[in-house]
């Protein structure tokens, strides 16, 4: 049995094929929480001393957010809480609520759920039925929802840092979704280095340099329990077929999931340094949350969902 390439002591458990790594289970283990705490450092995400809101969802990329933040808190002096959104889909959540729950009392991490309903008027099984058509995908009724939802979250919880699992994946296929779309001012949102937006508030991305799999073959290690189920609606989104693109010539070739992180990064770094910036700053006219335009996102799916909600009544 071949041994580690970097103790040479262990049996190998995982091959990074994108650097030519033969790791064993401790090896692996150390370079997950190595990269996760260079990323932190490298893009200056927490300073010492701050109260960070981990957004947990119930799957593997935000339990072993969670795990790793809280593990190198003592550190930093940092306190660390989970805020976890509930969207309100029938069969789904339950579990995931629960999953969350025993975790973070497990870790002695405090943490409260927030509602769709309680903050938008809707669930998202509400959100679906009321929506004009299915030309309004609910992925995008749920990203728009969610992310007010973690800041209102964050805020309510007096934490200085909002932290979310977004992995080197996810990044790829929301990059990919705002160039077809034709959402090029985004792009400039998504370089790595956190933005303190008006509200005070600052969002990190501590897995943004890690592949999906090897935070999966992290949380099978280090045993933590996570949903596997996916979310009902999410066929309605590319998101799973830009997935499978980059699945697919990752096999092929090794690292080019890396290539295009990282001229993805350079892409937006320029439009970043544009006149981007002064667009993330407005307030909403009507909620005074975070807009490019004079009414936010939120506020207009909100009013989209409500006036639909008439017509079908009448």
């Amino acid at each position: 049995m071949p041994t580690c390439n970097k103790c040479n002591k262990r049996p190998v458990v995982f091959n990074r094929l994108y650097s030519g790594e033969a790791l064993c289970k401790s090896c692996f283990i150390h370079s997950i929480e190595k990269k996760t705490l260079h990323t932190i450092s490298k893009y200056s995400m927490i300073n010492y001393g701050q109260r960070v809101a981990v957004g947990v969802s119930g799957g593997k990329d935000s339990l072993v957010l969670l795990y790793i933040l809280k593990k190198i808190s003592k550190n930093n002096n940092n306190d660390i809480i989970a805020i976890t959104i509930d969207e309100g889909i029938e069969g789904y959540r339950d579990e995931s609520l629960t999953i969350v729950k025993d975790f973070c009392n497990e870790l002695e991490v405090p943490f409260k759920i927030f509602s769709y309903k309680d903050l938008f008027g809707s669930s998202m099984d509400e959100a679906v039925v009321k929506r004009p058509s299915k030309k309004v995908s609910s992925c995008s009724i749920c990203g728009t929802f969610r992310r007010r939802a973690l800041d209102v979250a964050a805020l309510s919880m007096q934490s200085d840092i909002l932290a979310t699992a977004h992995n080197l994946d996810d990044h790829l296929q929301t990059f990919m979704i705002n160039l077809f779309s034709g959402d090029v001012g985004r792009i400039g949102w998504m370089y790595p280095q956190p933005i303190t937006y008006q509200n005070g508030l600052k969002k990190i991305k501590p897995l943004v340099e890690l592949y999906e799999n090897e935070i999966v073959f992290y949380a099978f290690h280090m045993g933590i329990e996570f949903q596997a189920d996916e979310c009902p609606y999410m066929n309605e989104s590319i998101r799973s077929d830009f997935r499978a693109f980059f699945n697919d010539l990752e096999k092929i070739h090794p690292g080019i999931k890396y290539n295009c992180f990282n001229s993805m990064n350079k892409l937006s770094r320029i439009v970043k340094n544009s006149n981007n910036d002064k667009q993330i700053k407005n307030a909403c006219l009507n909620c005074g949350g975070i807009s490019t335009d004079e009414i936010c996102s939120v506020c207009k799916t909100v009013l989209m969902l409500d006036m639909n909600k008439k017509k079908l009544k009448n």
